[in-house]
């Protein structure tokens, strides 16, 4: 290889557009990855918290009813960034993982300390997976086969990733959509593939190769916003939900893992800028994910928790309207 050429990418061809330039993707007007000596700088620079190597959660293992219909929309926890949703006789699963650990090895990295809020086995049929991006705690690949064997769903994703997905599980069905681009998987729902502030790798020689998006579903029930992975960015992409889709019923938003904040800072919100989200977006509800699970940097446990509740009061948002879920919480949102 050349010395200072840019890798091919591995993944995924296209024409440049204001997010992608013709080989790897970006965040327009936004922030890369930080460097690999700023990842040295962070790893061995001291301030991370111990976390429990258990830390169960209060709720018991839900067991999902086969479909909800009418006007109900529910939301059941799985843990990290999955959850089960469950609206217009839609089963929905976002960015799931069963897995022990997020990495691409099973004896190291992030260890879950709960196990899933639903049990595998209990798990109704599933429709639609939605994965956000590459990364090993959104996107597990060992969990997708399991579904593909057992439920045969829709895998949802934004362009690149459906190259990974295809070369491990033969046979799955994926729809691979770039940034404002729209699909219906039935019962008159339609699921668009929006931006988010992220970047995407599976290892060292493909960043930003695959692409990263959140997912808005609208759906007879109400129109719902899963965030995905996100840096705040200023509030431009949760402005652009508001202006695109008029509010939400329903926003599942991360709110854990951007510790050191001059590390993670643009690639992952705090407490606080999620609760900006919310209002920006026009979401009566929240859901707060991406915390409590795996331990990827450096917060305390249970801090995303206590920092969202200090955020809801300073910003006079009643709790009962952002939960901070727990594995094998069920919440039947209320309609708007």
């Amino acid at each position: 290889m050349i010395v200072g050429k840019k890798a091919a990418n591995r993944y995924y061809s296209g024409p440049p557009s204001d997010h992608f330039d013709g080989t790897l993707f970006f965040n327009p007007d936004g922030k890369p990855p930080g460097r690999f000596t700023d990842l040295l700088k962070w790893q061995f620079g001291g301030g991370r918290a111990k976390w429990p190597a258990a830390w169960p959660s209060p709720h018991p293992s839900a067991r999902p009813i086969g479909r909800v219909g009418g006007n109900s929309l529910r939301l059941t926890m799985v843990g990290h960034a999955s959850l089960l949703i469950q609206a217009s006789g839609l089963n929905i699963l976002t960015d799931p993982v069963w897995s022990d650990r997020a990495s691409p090895f099973a004896f190291a990295g992030p260890k879950r300390v709960n196990e899933p809020g639903i049990a595998f086995a209990d798990l109704p049929p599933i429709d639609v997976v939605l994965v956000s991006h590459n990364h090993y705690d959104h996107l597990d690949l060992a969990t997708l086969k399991r579904l593909k064997q057992g439920h045969d769903p829709l895998v949802v994703t934004p362009v690149g990733n459906d190259a990974i997905i295809r070369a491990a599980v033969s046979g799955m069905r994926i729809a691979a959509h770039d940034w404002g681009e729209r699909l219906d998987p039935g019962n008159g729902a339609t699921i668009h593939v929006e931006p988010a502030h992220h970047w995407s790798a599976r290892g060292a020689r493909d960043r930003r190769m695959a692409l990263w998006a959140g997912f808005v579903i609208e759906t007879a029930s109400g129109n719902i916003y899963f965030a995905g992975d996100t840096g705040f960015h200023g509030g431009v992409n949760y402005r652009l939900m508001a202006e695109k889709h008029g509010g939400f019923r329903l926003a599942i938003l991360p709110i854990g893992a951007y510790e050191p904040r001059w590390f993670m800072a643009p690639q992952h919100q705090n407490p606080e800028e999620a609760v900006q989200g919310m209002k920006l977006c026009n979401a009566a509800h929240a859901a707060g994910c991406h915390w409590g699970t795996f331990q990827l940097t450096d917060e305390p446990l249970e801090e995303p928790a206590q920092k969202l509740a200090a955020a809801l009061a300073a910003e006079d948002v009643a709790e009962e309207r952002f939960r901070a879920m727990r594995p094998g919480e069920v919440w039947d949102v209320p309609a708007n």
